[in-house]
């Protein structure tokens, strides 16, 4: 069994075994969760100039909420609406090969960096798109890797959705606590 740290590194190097290996460890899932919270924190920390601690607090509790609804659409998308005949998963597989696809994530924090910070975020996000096709493929068993970005894009536009609300109200209670 791999280390915390192999699990991240191979997650971001899109390597399938190390999907595998965490889509069977059931004791994976809070290691997956440690990922996604670092994950958040490098993203909101990478805005801490724009949006302050708050936008931290708030940024890291939406991608944690984000996690948990992309993994709940993905599971019913990808295995109610577009299984294959050979899916079998559950909303732990999701959880925990989700949450290491978010490995690449980390380096978000580099984006606080001038000029160059925008650019880091942008290739990340595409970096971040790629792990999750891998880990949704992996979760699902399935062999087309077009079937997952279809499953992905569906899960990633109600991600988007929820990380928009959730700072949308993050907003309005920051606008009341002013």
């Amino acid at each position: 069994m791999s280390s915390l740290t192999e699990r991240m590194i191979g997650a971001a190097k899109l390597d399938v075994a190390i999907y595998e290996e965490v889509e069977a460890d059931t004791t994976a899932t809070g290691q997956a969760l440690l990922v996604v919270v670092l994950s958040s924190l490098a993203a909101g920390l990478s805005f801490v100039t724009l949006n302050g601690i708050r936008g931290v607090i708030w940024g890291t509790l939406s991608a944690i909420v984000g996690w948990i609804i992309w993994a709940g659409i993905t599971y019913l998308v990808g295995t109610k609406m577009l299984p294959e005949p050979q899916t079998r998963s559950d909303m732990g597989e999701l959880l925990r090969t989700l949450g290491f696809a978010m490995s690449p994530g980390i380096l978000r924090i580099l984006g606080i960096i001038p000029i160059i910070g925008f650019v880091v975020n942008l290739v990340v996000l595409f970096w971040l798109l790629a792990a999750v096709v891998v880990a949704v493929r992996q979760a699902l068993d399935y062999m087309s890797s077009g079937r997952a970005v279809g499953v992905c894009l569906i899960g990633f536009i109600v991600y988007i959705l929820a990380f928009i609300l959730v700072g949308t109200m993050s907003a309005g209670i920051s606008g009341l606590m002013n």
